[in-house]
């Protein structure tokens, strides 16, 4: 038996930064996908082996279950998940230290790290081969390691008797609620261990999909009435996303009166953000006023993002790039580099789209189309181990 999952990437559409001191933001997951193949060897396979293949980086780590009993040789399974131990901790960086990941991968060693934890959680000491590949771009602030704690996760309890599933469906198919929380509670606790102490936003997005507004840790799900585009660009400019939230802080401290009003104009924006995403639409003139008003919000959220000083030369570039074409920009995530998102209003035409992803592309940089608010995290099994079958990416 095998089983394949997707996760989708998440952006920020409104109140990054801003939601550390208070004010609402909102999350939305986009069509670009982490997907994991997880398969369990035949007797005939004769293979007693664990292994990882991240196939976007040529990375492949494997150890014989031998090894992996050696290391736990008081392995149990567990439902549900809790946090993973400083022991268990311990013992699995030796795993993975043993592996000698190249210095070039070593920033892949907490995912691996991560997926021997969540494996080991679930099935034990079990031989099993995942495969990995991903449509997002690492490190530049669209959820990669959520989507692949997600995905992960999704693959593992497909496989495990701790969810109801149909077996006998074809393609892709979606968890019920309880199965979902699930995941997303398995997702959680590997990103902890990749990232320390996430917010749990971009594993909760990827896994329930559409759209999240989040606030003082109370996140709500919501639901779009309209199909809404963007043009991701990657600038490949690399950023520290701790420095930047501390800078935040460090301007807060400094200018404490203005800055509480920017974070206060920061909640405004994302909550006529999520009410125009979620009021009901009529006609094609409808979608187009609501997609003039978001992107005035989109360009007021960018301004008061300068304003909080985590803008960046290339984040200019873009913003002065689309603005030729009379497009709205704004970046999402940490800024100082890292995507900007451009809304692409659903009249535009795509010689236009052309132009300006020409245009950014020309800079350097790295565009990606994404419809916004569709699906989270799905599944689907398969009989015959072909990676190029029912689904998208994977040869």
């Amino acid at each position: 038996m095998e089983v394949r999952a997707r996760a989708p990437g998440k952006i920020i559409l409104a109140g990054e930064h801003a939601v550390v001191h208070g004010s609402a933001a909102v999350a939305a997951s986009i069509d670009l996908y982490t997907y994991v193949s997880l398969r369990f060897p035949t007797p005939a396979d004769n293979d007693e082996t664990l292994s990882l293949q991240l196939k976007d980086v040529s990375l492949e780590v494997s150890w014989p279950i031998a090894r992996i009993k050696e290391a736990f040789p008081n392995l149990e399974t567990q439902i549900p998940p809790s946090s993973c131990s400083l022991e268990k901790l311990k013992l699995i960086a030796i795993l993975v230290d043993e592996q000698n990941i190249p210095e070039a991968n070593i920033g892949l060693a907490a995912g691996v790290t991560a997926f021997l934890w969540l494996f080991t959680s679930v099935h034990g000491c079990k031989p099993a081969k995942a495969v990995v590949n991903s449509e997002l771009p690492l490190g530049s602030g669209l959820g990669s390691s959520a989507a692949f704690c997600v995905a992960l996760s999704a693959a593992i309890l497909a496989l495990s008797d701790s969810v109801s599933t149909d077996f006998s469906h074809q393609g892709w198919q979606v968890f019920g609620e309880n199965e979902l929380e699930l995941v997303n509670k398995w997702a959680f606790e590997g990103e902890k261990i990749i990232h320390g102490k996430p917010s749990g936003i971009d594993n909760t997005v990827s896994t329930y999909g559409n759209m999240i507004k989040f606030k003082s840790g109370d996140l709500t799900r919501l639901k779009t009435n309209m199909p809404l585009k963007m043009l991701i660009t990657n600038t490949k400019v690399g950023r520290n996303t701790k420095a930047l939230v501390a800078g935040v802080s460090e301007r807060t401290m400094r200018h404490p009166t203005a800055m509480a009003s920017v974070f206060t104009a920061v909640d405004s924006i994302s909550n006529e953000v999520a009410a125009i995403i979620q009021s009901p639409v009529s006609d094609d003139l409808a979608i187009t006023e609501k997609e003039e008003k978001l992107a005035e919000l989109m360009e007021m959220n960018q301004g008061l993002l300068q304003c909080m000083g985590v803008s960046h030369a290339s984040i200019e570039t873009v913003l002065r790039t689309t603005l030729k074409y009379k497009l709205s920009t704004k970046l999402t995530g940490a800024g100082g580099g890292g995507c900007v998102l451009t809304l692409l209003p659903t009249l535009l035409a795509g010689t236009v789209v052309d132009k300006v992803i020409a245009d950014l592309e020309t800079c350097g940089f790295q565009c990606l189309l994404a419809g916004i608010g569709g699906n989270g995290v799905e599944f689907s099994y398969i009989g015959i181990p072909d990676l190029g079958a029912n689904g998208r990416n994977l040869s």
